[in-house]
């Protein structure tokens, strides 16, 4: 009986929370496993009243416990942690470093060894739709199966918590916020700190310091992607992501017109200035598909592949313009979550980012020199 229980408890300590996305064991939040013949009770401690992703978290372990188990009632108790468990616990989430401390606070992606590839979405412009071209490629990542986060560090248009169809704020654990997740990506945003009809005022100093907090002061684990969606132009905060994430990898979205292209070029000239690989460009609204089958260049043709060409490296996509991309940014429900037996317009916007996704997959991380390995 003892080692089928300690069985019995292992199996639940083993259950990953899906919020911190780590075992309630190794995060403590297991309290008690009382096993008997015909009854077992687990007892949980959660870090926040309300916790999101209770209901989610109590039917894992309930499929633990059943697994184990089979026909067994399980008495399911959830306490919420007094304020020292969860200080402690937002410590040990911090990782290394001096959290309450005035040191400088750890940026897990300023680290050679991490694991994540940042992926910066950029445009020279606003009104090329880089948002929805970032929010979809997040999605359709996650729909792969890879464990993805997405910071919106466009501050001043921020609109990725909406298109993403967030409805809730993230969670506070010590001094450290936790990103909610939605559609398998979690996601933060200056939208969660300010009313959406608020605008951000700021000079360069203070837009500095909120992107550094985004990066050491919100917990992100060690997602495989970390998706950025970037503000347009080369100002301050493309500086700044540069400064802060220097294993970015910059894919700049542009429209087939030759004058977005242009434009569309400076952000990538920027980067390489900032020593940031330049990866792939992305069209987007590259046709319209009209209901007679044709597709319709409304903006012109041949813009990415030029600008692909002049900065020698590939055009991964080609992204046609639907009303369904749209639709799905106000509503909440990006079009890479579509059914791919939708409709035509559907069908295409899935399609264009479930093949993006594909080839940023198999285009592999940048290759990291290092200066002490140098033949000399």
């Amino acid at each position: 009986m003892g080692e089928e229980q300690s069985e019995l408890a292992a199996a639940v300590a083993a259950v990953e929370d899906p919020l911190l996305r780590r075992s309630v064991g190794e995060l403590g939040m297991l309290r008690e496993v009382a096993e008997g013949r015909r009854r077992t009770r687990v007892v949980l401690a959660v870090p926040a009243d309300p916790y999101p992703a209770q209901e989610e978290l109590e039917s894992r372990v309930r499929g633990a416990v059943a697994a184990r188990k089979p026909g067994v009632r399980l008495d399911l108790d959830v306490e919420t942690m007094d304020a020292v468990a969860v200080a402690a616990l937002g410590a040990q989430l911090h990782g290394p470093g001096d959290p309450g401390g005035d040191e400088a606070k750890r940026n897990p992606f300023a680290d050679r060894a991490t694991k994540t590839r940042v992926l910066g979405i950029a445009s020279g412009k606003g009104g090329v739709g880089k948002s929805s071209v970032t929010v979809n490629l997040a999605v359709a990542l996650a729909r792969d199966g890879f464990d993805v986060g997405l910071l919106d560090a466009d501050v001043y248009g921020f609109s990725v918590p909406r298109m993403l169809g967030v409805d809730r704020e993230p969670v506070m654990i010590g001094d450290l916020l936790v990103p909610p997740v939605t559609h398998g990506v979690r996601c933060m945003s200056m939208g969660f700190l300010v009313n959406d009809d608020q605008p951000i005022v700021w000079r360069g100093p203070m837009l500095h310091k909120a992107l550094e907090q985004f990066l050491v002061d919100v917990y992100w684990g060690e997602p495989d992607f970390l998706v950025v969606d970037m503000p347009p132009g080369t100002g301050d905060v493309a500086l700044s992501l540069a400064q802060y994430m220097p294993r970015t990898e910059l894919y700049v979205v542009t429209t087939p017109q030759p004058a977005a292209q242009r434009v569309a070029q400076r952000s990538a000239y920027m980067a390489r200035q900032v020593k940031l690989p330049v990866r792939g460009v992305i069209e987007n609204m590259s046709w319209f598909t009209g209901d007679d089958g044709v597709r319709y260049e409304i903006f012109g043709a041949g813009g990415g592949a030029e600008l692909a060409e002049t900065l020698g490296v590939p055009l991964l996509a080609q992204v046609p313009l639907v009303s369904e991309v749209r639709v799905g940014g106000d509503e909440g429900v990006p079009v890479a979550l579509a059914d791919p037996r939708s409709g035509t317009g559907t069908g295409e916007g899935l399609a264009a980012f479930a093949a993006l996704a594909e080839r940023i997959v198999a285009l592999g991380p940048t290759r990291v020199y290092r200066s002490e390995l140098a033949v000399r």
